[in-house]
């Protein structure tokens, strides 16, 4: 039978400094224990739930960004803050698949942590730190669970080498417009940035990858809620189609049907994504397309092999688009 562990004060916080930990009058025979790990020099962490069950390889990523930008946060200095991806997963947005060179999906240990020293400061040099010089005049910082990181305008700058669709799925997440509606959750809360925030952070100075920027920034929209809608609403303008309308409520006599994703509102063509649906969620989408179609509406559901194929997609919402009400497009 195993010897029984001190407890760890609970407000140490999954991970702590050293410091922190003699501070609190933990010992040092405590902090060498096999339940701890040593993500970085002078900081410990309890050790985190095994993340190979998670079945969302992005959410698995985000989480293992998460986790260690925490805990390099108790070794920064004035003049570091989390930034580029670690910031981004900090603050929730939505980042394409991290993978190795051999194209499998990059586990904990290959993320490394995005950490900026603006201005002449010392660079970390701490194996697992993915480090960045910055400079005062184009980096606002700001503190998001006693965490100072990049605010969101200026990790969306930052992050210029990503493909244009994920730089404009970046920006819809940053610059969602909490509208409103039926069901919708925390209407009236604040974005987390604007559009002319995004400009800003742009116009600010010289920027890695500065061409995607600027040509993802004008595709940024306010209403979109998911990075796969935003990725279909781009695919769909890229084709020439007429740009849809974002998250619609839609009623037939009163009576609300559905919030559609992408939305023809005069061509009555509905474009709903489907991520990984299971049980009731399955079952509730399929109820609500067949109350859409009664009503007279096109749906046309979009899944990840769909999205792969994205000349059969566009295919799909022209054909539609041509068979339906008002001025077709061409």
């Amino acid at each position: 039978m195993g010897r029984t562990r001190d407890p760890l004060p609970p407000n140490l916080g999954d991970s702590f400094s050293l410091r922190a930990a003699h501070r609190a009058g933990v010992g040092r025979g405590r902090l060498s224990a096999d339940d701890l790990e040593r993500p970085f020099p002078a900081v410990r962490r309890r050790l985190p739930p095994d993340r190979s069950e998670q079945p969302d390889p992005y959410r698995r990523q985000r989480d293992a960004r998460v986790t260690a930008a925490r805990a390099y946060a108790h070794r920064m200095h004035e003049r570091q803050h989390i930034s580029h991806e670690s910031a981004a997963a900090l603050w929730g947005a939505p980042l394409p698949l991290t993978r190795t060179l051999e194209g499998a999906i990059a586990e904990a240990d290959a993320l490394g942590v995005h950490v900026t020293t603006i201005g002449t400061g010392p660079l970390s040099r701490v194996r697992g730190v993915v480090r960045h010089r910055g400079k005062e005049d184009r980096t606002a910082t700001t503190h998001l669970e006693g965490i100072r990181l990049s605010d969101p305008a200026t990790t969306w700058a930052a992050l210029g080498r990503l493909p244009i669709f994920d730089l404009v799925a970046l920006g819809d997440y940053f610059c969602r417009a909490w509208r409103s509606g039926h069901g919708r959750p925390t209407p009236g809360r604040a974005p987390l940035t604007t559009i002319a925030a995004l400009e800003a952070a742009l116009s600010s100075g010289r920027r890695v990858g500065i061409r995607n920027l600027r040509e993802a920034l004008p595709l940024i929209r306010e209403d979109s809620w998911s990075p796969r809608e935003s990725r279909v609403r781009c695919l769909l303008v890229q084709a020439g189609l007429p740009e849809p309308e974002l998250n619609v409520d839609i009623f037939e006599d009163g009576v609300f049907l559905a919030c559609g994703d992408l939305v023809y509102r005069r061509h009555r063509v509905l474009i709903e994504y489907h991520g990984m649906m299971h049980g009731a969620q399955w079952a509730a989408d399929v109820e609500r397309a067949a109350a859409l179609r009664a009503a007279g509406w096109t749906v046309i559901e979009v899944t990840a092999p769909l999205l792969a194929q994205p000349e059969v997609l566009v295919h799909r919402v022209r054909a539609a688009l041509r068979s339906g009400r008002g001025m077709a497009p061409n």
